[in-house]
């Protein structure tokens, strides 16, 4: 069977709960490198048995982080690259879409879309998830955040890809479930938190700042203090959460208390500048 011509890159720390799911189903595709952070579980381990590649990044502090890295000194052998966490996992449909999606000559990029669990739960309504993470690499990069000062993730999380030219849609979905415990997901987006925080004076404090429309308006509501309310209110009865039972309700308020989170790190962080 001809593998499907695309580089995939998988950015781990830690993650040989959820890397055999997630490389058991990429066999598909010609390449697979795993750029890990110093993992000490059985991460590199996993990923070199199953046939992956394996490098390791250890971040300076500075631009690039680790997925721009990875564009920039990883052996790619294709045009077209596809970022993926350890906790995403494809299907068969949508290996087979992006098979054909990518020999569209109209088309730079492609958003992705995320089928989510919470607590092991498939959910059906609240909130979707999305994000550019197919691209021909030469024309998309990571954006670059001046954070040199501030962020300890080595990684990129919120930054958005700056792909040049269209970018369609991929219609089937992938599917995001971590096997991780609820301790892990409240530890990740404290630190996540921290981040938008400190992002979010970091673009107040700039003149020259671009944003999309959805972050003019998290942005928005941020100020105002209104935020988690909104997104609550949102999520879990315009958007129908509540109809996921329990586990609607426990992400909904998850989230809500993430963005309330948010607000009071910036409230403590201008304090600490004043």
């Amino acid at each position: 069977m001809n593998k499907i011509p695309i580089s995939v890159i998988l950015s781990v720390k830690n993650e040989a709960l959820n890397l055999p799911f997630c490389l058991d189903k990429l066999k598909r595709f010609d390449q697979i490198v795993v750029v890990d952070s110093g993992s000490t579980d059985d991460t590199a381990r996993i990923a070199k048995d199953m046939g992956a590649e394996v490098i390791q990044f250890q971040w300076d502090g500075k631009f690039p982080k680790k997925r721009n890295w990875a564009l920039r000194n990883a052996t790619l052998f294709h045009e077209w690259i596809l970022f993926l966490d350890a906790d995403e996992f494809v299907s068969e449909a949508f290996v087979s879409e992006v098979e054909h999606k990518i020999t569209d000559p109209n088309f730079n990029g492609y958003t992705i879309k995320f089928q989510n669990y919470f607590m092991g739960k498939k959910l059906k309504y609240g909130y979707g998830f999305q994000k550019s993470a197919l691209f021909k690499k030469s024309k998309g990069a990571y954006e670059k955040v001046d954070e040199d000062l501030w962020s300890h993730l080595d990684m990129e999380v919120h930054e958005h890809p700056i792909i040049q030219g269209n970018v369609g849609v991929i219609k089937s979905k992938v599917i995001h479930k971590d096997f991780k415990n609820l301790e892990h997901y409240i530890a990740k987006h404290n630190a996540y938190s921290t981040w938008e925080a400190q992002r979010y004076l970091q673009l107040k404090q700039s003149k020259n700042k671009q944003l999309s429309l959805n972050q003019k308006i998290k942005y928005g509501l941020l100020t105002t203090g209104l935020l988690p309310a909104v997104y609550f209110l949102g999520a879990y009865f315009f958007k129908l959460g509540f109809l996921d039972g329990k586990e609607g309700f426990y992400l909904a308020r998850f989230k809500s208390h993430y963005f309330f989170q948010i607000q009071t790190k910036v409230h403590s962080l201008k304090n600490k500048q004043n």
